[in-house]
């Protein structure tokens, strides 16, 4: 009795008018289709590669290997600036981008927070990119759909779809790695996803995909875009990459639809402070771009020359107005990826090991910033690096340079002030001649030896 039901069923659907196709294939755009199909052409798959030393010892440089890496991240300026984790990048050396529309690019680390594991990097596009739509994961209800995307397994623009398992988790994944509230969904997340969106069905980016439980079955993890926005804000500061200053403290407000950025000081003396922006205003558009949160403010003063002026619109109480801010040179200095700053500040070799290094072997010293250290490669813990070299010295003539990084003496790491002396105490002690020293270069570790038997 089924059988002649179903011939007669599919005899009805080939005479069914030729409108009735359009309707079916509305019925196949489903919301989740549209949500992709939005934010598709920002989503960007990464190929990264480095090298892996091969070493018998600590300090001892051996051969080579190549290590192809993978992984996705998120158009979040149309300049070509991109989100992504830090362990996407961490001590690579070749970054290449690659878009749906087939447009392939080559990429440069910007900055990187590797506490919260979150990264920016650089590409140069020929034209203003797609920027991803970005939504908040304040308002995030569990079992709502959500859709991951990304370079899973090196297969490029991989979707999977899931819902929100769970909100707020706290995650360790070793012993230097841990995660602090986390979206828990059991969207299909896979190596190569790291760095890429969570979004919801309107299509708006509510995470970054950043692990999974291994052994597990559908249990992966993201950080909420409104935490991931307020590192991004720190990563592109316009003090930090173009030196410029503007002294606007604000805050991010995101309940929901209610999202905006709330000033919370003008900085003294400060351009803020002399175009009179206030505690309480709320900055709506900074040139022509319409600011949400901090992410933006930065985004919007990035690039601008010092003296530019930019028009800033705030809405005070009932009332909306525009002032223009000109940035100033920053009163704190280069960039941390320039110089060593630490927190905004230039760190001091005011140590009083630092005059003694600089008589006994013609050096200059100074530890490296936490933020700086897995520049270096994952094989050394920090280093202290050279910022001056006496002529004629011991240094100078075993050929340390500026620039380079100390990482060991004899068999014993080189981090902090503490750690030199006490290798120069114990090789006296030993009454050692001279000490091995290794140090690093670019991409290569090379080695020498300095006098110590004299202080």
């Amino acid at each position: 009795m089924k059988q002649p039901f179903l011939i007669v069923a599919l005899g009805l659907a080939l005479a069914l008018p030729a409108g009735v196709s359009v309707l079916a294939g509305e019925q196949r755009e489903t919301p989740l289709v549209r949500a992709v199909k939005r934010v598709a052409p920002s989503v960007v798959n990464i190929h990264t590669e480095k090298s892996a030393q091969e070493r018998d010892s600590v300090f001892t440089a051996g051969k080579s290997r190549k290590i192809n890496g993978m992984g996705t991240g998120v158009v979040f300026d149309d300049r070509g600036y991109v989100v992504t984790n830090y362990h996407v990048i961490a001590e690579v050396e070749v970054i290449r981008c690659s878009f749906e529309n087939g447009n392939d690019y080559d990429a440069r680390v910007v900055s990187f927070d590797r506490e919260h594991d979150l990264a920016v990097i650089k590409l140069d596009p020929s034209k203003s990119l797609t920027v991803c739509p970005m939504g908040t994961s304040s308002d995030l209800m569990l079992g709502e759909t959500v859709i991951a995307l990304g370079n899973a397994y090196g297969y490029r623009h991989t979707i999977t779809s899931g819902i929100v398992s769970a909100l707020g988790r706290d995650v360790e994944v070793n012993d230097t790695q841990s995660y602090r509230n986390l979206i828990q969904t059991d969207a299909s997340i896979n190596p190569g996803n790291s760095g890429g969106p969570l979004i919801n069905l309107d299509g708006d980016v509510v995470g970054i995909n950043v692990a999974i439980r291994a052994g597990a079955q559908r249990i992966g993890f993201a950080i909420p875009i409104d935490d991931a926005r307020k590192i991004i804000a720190r990563l592109i500061s316009s003090e930090q990459l173009s030196q410029s200053y503007h002294g606007v403290v604000a805050k991010d407000v995101k309940c929901g639809q209610t999202r905006h950025l709330l000033v919370e000081q003008a900085l003294p003396d400060s351009p803020a402070a002399m175009a009179g922006l206030k505690s309480g205003d709320i900055i709506t558009k900074i040139g022509n771009l319409e600011v949400v949160d901090g992410a933006d403010l930065e985004r919007a003063m990035l690039g601008r020359a010092i003296g530019e002026k930019v028009a800033v619109n705030v809405k005070r109480g009932d009332t909306t107005e525009t002032i223009d801010l000109s940035l100033v040179a920053s009163p704190h200095g280069r960039s941390a990826m320039a110089m060593e700053v630490v927190g905004g500040r230039a760190t001091k070799i005011d140590d009083p090991a630092a005059e003694q290094y600089w008589k006994l072997w013609g050096l200059k010293l100074q530890p490296l910033p936490t933020a700086q250290r897995q520049l270096i490669g994952s094989r050394y813990r920090g280093g202290m690096r050279v910022v001056e070299v006496r002529s004629d010295s011991p240094a100078s003539l075993n050929g340390i340079s500026k620039g380079d990084i100390l990482v060991g003496l004899h068999d014993w790491e080189t981090v902090k002030f503490e750690d030199v002396n006490w290798i120069v105490n114990k090789t006296a002690e030993l009454k050692l001649p001279s000490v091995k020293f290794f140090i690093v270069r670019g991409q290569e570790t090379l080695f020498g030896h300095l006098q110590v038997a004299s202080r």
